[in-house]
């Protein structure tokens, strides 16, 4: 594995933690949200990565011809959370039904922040790889002279 192979690798993985905290963000913003386009209250979102080869079709044959498969997170897919939203009596909400329930999203502030804290761990590991990837190249750059 070369230096640039490190640092891809550590570069898709900064870019799905970012991705993450966005989908947190907008979890955490729309704990409120009653009403969307789609009807009903805003639905907690999740992501779920994989582990993708990395270089397309051609990049993939070469890896497996040279058995140096290189490997890049990405996002499989974004979902909707099916827990179903948390009904709370308020008559006077303009969203309420005949029974005078508001359907709130199901969304848990503390599962929230513990995600966010694991995303930011996760995002700093990364850091740390490029660093050290890039003292690396350095000090060999410096035996070369």
């Amino acid at each position: 594995m070369s230096f640039l192979d490190a640092l891809d690798t550590s570069a898709s993985g900064l870019s799905a933690q970012r991705m993450r905290m966005k989908l947190i963000s907008s979890n955490l913003a729309n704990i409120n949200t009653t009403r969307t386009d789609e009807g009903g209250p805003y639905r907690r979102k999740d992501l779920v990565f994989q582990a993708a080869a990395k270089g397309g079709e051609f990049g993939r044959k070469l890896s497996e011809q040279l058995e140096n498969q290189r490997y890049e997170v990405q996002v499989a897919e974004i979902h909707d959370d099916p827990r179903p939203p948390i009904m709370k009596f308020e008559p006077t909400h303009p969203d309420a039904d005949a029974k005078g329930y508001v359907a709130v999203p199901n969304i848990n502030v503390v599962e929230e922040m513990v995600n966010m804290i694991s995303a930011t761990r996760s995002y700093e590991a990364n850091v740390s790889a490029v660093k050290a990837t890039k003292e690396m190249a350095s000090n060999a750059m410096e035996i070369g002279k």
